[in-house]
């Protein structure tokens, strides 16, 4: 097995974090570099290779040797309801293959099998937990345990990718064929082999351990779309885990999924949700109380659920596997970045890097540079969208980058509602933070650097090309971060004091993150208003705050109107701008729970009204005001803001 050296990027950057004193108290495995206003220089960042190790042994069959960082570190039931019965209707179809509306019955969905046609598998078909050699994937069936499997919720508007018709959805078979207990036609499942490091020690083999793909459909837009079930059963890939999921974990992964879609978020999708009819048993918190829960399956799509880990694993294992690295590579760039296959000197894909020696990146002549480069790139461009909706995934391991720049594996998740930096929805987490809110940006560089070295081991990159792409990564971070927020505040252009005294403020005062600027449309650019009425449109969200904090929130607000008084846009322009960048409603932990619970005793309206709510959730929505209020006090409940990954 070939030894790496671990890498860890470093950082010299010009300005000090406005939140670093107030936040001196908490230790930041990365020290927060990118939060929130920092400009990085990694051009001088040596590129070091990570260290892998796997040892059989042990219990788990997983080492963890350590690395540098450290893991410590109102609308009514009625109408809704109706309103759902009513989407998926279409017009008649007959039986012929296509639908007057030119969708596709399940029997005639156009599937494509390249993944498994074009890479290495597993020589072996069984669920044995193994070390998987020298292979992508290994061919498995669903085998999870189904009685009377029912559909709870489903995604129109991912039927449509499909081009299936929304009509399908309403067959007494559909629950049957997606939860795994009656085979797809044309549908060849398999269950993905990868690795990864998981809060920043190297884990070894991870791979599928409870999801199956069924297979990729071609849409008639020629674009690729993998189905995949998620609690389907067992894998090779399982090792001591059931290869199961429950109704909880599941409901809000396909609610978030969609969710993050329709905030404009690069996510996988999903299509549907089902219960199994059976419990499975859980323990939740790691305390030694197990239980049993309603079990359940997600149908998750994407166009393709390839992540850093999966080059990281062949890339760990030596020289035969060095060629599958490559081979996933080629695969990648032929299938999902085309135009990089196809690009020329003519598109002028060349980069001083400020060395003095060899100071040009030239990425028309390494297609596997510049395709490192862009996903660098999409991925900076992801976590900078997150940082700007205070979204916190919870579980960013390499295993769970998607190397398309998705949001990938709802694990424990978590938006922001009170204003903290450290926020962290994952108990597994604590009391490190490593994946807390603020390092987000960090890690995501940590990732990048990781799967570099994969490309490095490989002899795809060299080092220039490896820290060109973490520059690049550094540098579209801040663009859009610094854009996001600009537009977030209505403001003409970025204004780095005035927003690091606000997020300052808000930090101090717990102020919810989503009302907070869903409400700041409605001061006006006005430098005449008295004193007094300065915080009357944010009262509702300043709560309890003495006469000290607000002179600071005063001060603030004044900077703030005479930017806009500048910019010489009108209060209506600049209200329906930002309300078009502000949610009114983003999936809220208490409001998956509330969810959850009615759906353990078999009522999924409020999955379903959810699910509604959240297609829109920039507009004002008549009625359903209540979904954008303040977590009530219930919601602090252990299980409901902080989650671990048990599922």
């Amino acid at each position: 097995m070939q030894q790496l050296t671990h890498f860890s990027p470093k950082t010299s950057f010009s300005s000090f974090s406005p939140l670093r004193p107030l936040f001196a108290s908490y230790t930041y495995p990365l020290k927060s570099h990118f939060y929130p206003f920092f400009r990085l220089n990694l051009q001088s960042c040596p590129l070091r290779r990570p260290s892998f190790a796997y040892h059989v042994g042990n219990k788990s069959g997983v080492s963890m040797e350590s690395n540098v960082v450290s893991p410590e570190v109102a609308a009514s039931v009625d109408s809704v309801t109706q309103d759902l019965q009513n989407q998926s209707l279409g017009t008649d179809g007959g039986d012929d293959k296509n639908s007057s509306s030119g969708k596709l019955k399940l029997e005639d969905l156009n599937w494509d099998h390249s993944f498994v046609r074009e890479l290495p598998g597993d020589q072996r078909s069984d669920t044995i937990p193994r070390q998987v050699m020298h292979a992508c994937y290994t061919n498995v069936s669903p085998s999870a345990e189904v009685e009377n499997p029912q559909l709870v919720a489903w995604s129109d508007s991912v039927a449509e990718l499909l081009d299936l018709d929304p009509k399908e959805f309403e067959r007494p078979d559909f629950p049957l064929k997606f939860s795994g207990a009656s085979p797809l036609v044309g549908a060849r499942s398999y269950a993905q082999n990868y690795g990864g490091h998981q809060f920043g020690m190297w884990a070894g083999q991870l791979g599928d351990g409870r999801a199956i793909t069924l297979g990729e459909i071609l849409n008639s837009k020629s674009e690729r779309w993998e189905l995949q079930l998620k609690g389907a059963g067992k894998t090779p890939y399982s090792r001591f885990a059931d290869g199961l999921a429950v109704l909880r974990s599941s409901i809000r992964e396909f609610l978030c999924s969609e969710a993050m879609h329709n905030l404009g978020i690069p996510t996988t999708r999903a299509l549907c949700l089902v219960t199994t009819g059976t419990h499975v048993t859980r323990d939740m918190f790691y305390d030694g109380n197990p239980k049993e829960e309603p079990g359940a399956i997600v149908c998750r799509v994407a166009q393709s659920f390839i992540r850093f880990g999966s080059y990281q694993l062949h890339a760990s294992r030596g020289k035969e596997d060095l060629q599958i690295v490559c081979a996933l590579a080629d695969y990648a760039i032929r299938h999902h970045f085309p135009h990089i296959e196809n690009m020329s000197k003519s598109d002028s894909l060349s980069f001083s890097t400020g060395d003095e020696e060899l100071s040009v990146v030239d990425l028309t002549s390494n297609k596997y540079a510049a395709w490192i480069v862009e996903v660098a790139e999409r991925t900076a461009s992801l976590v900078a969208r997150w940082q700007g909706v205070g979204f916190t995934h919870g579980v960013l391991n390499t295993d769970n980058m998607s190397i398309l720049g998705l949001t990938i594996d709802y694990g424990p998740f978590g938006f922001l509602d009170a204003f903290d930096p450290t926020y962290t929805p994952n108990t597994t987490d604590l009391p490190g933070r490593r994946y807390c809110f603020a390092n987000q940006p960090d890690i995501g560089l940590w990732n990048i650097a990781q799967f570099a070295s994969s490309l490095q081991a490989a002899e795809l990159i060299n080092d220039k090309e490896a820290n060109y792409a973490m520059e690049r990564y550094g540098n579209k971070f801040m663009d859009e971060y610094q854009a996001i927020m600009t537009k977030k505040l209505g403001l003409p252009k970025y204004n780095k004091e005035l927003i690091s005294k606000l997020l300052n403020n808000m930090a101090v005062d717990k102020v919810d993150y989503t009302n907070f600027f869903r409400l700041l449309s409605n001061i006006k650019a006005d430098p005449g208003i008295p004193e007094d009425e300065l915080l009357h449109p944010l009262k509702a969200v300043l709560l309890d705050i003495g006469k000290e904090r607000k002179e600071a929130w005063i001060n603030w607000v004044k900077s703030y109107i005479q930017e806009l008084a500048a910019s010489g846009c009108s209060d209506e322009q600049r209200k329906a701008s930002m309300n078009s960048v502000n949610p009114k409603y983003v999936l809220r932990n208490y409001l998956c729970q509330s969810a959850i619970d009615a759906s353990e005793q078999g009522d999924f309206s409020e999955v379903r009204r959810l699910l509604k709510l959240m297609e829109r959730p920039y507009d004002d929505q008549p009625g359903m005001e209540k979904y954008a209020r303040l977590p009530p006090a219930w919601a602090y409940r252990p299980g409901v803001c902080m989650l671990s990954c048990s599922s």
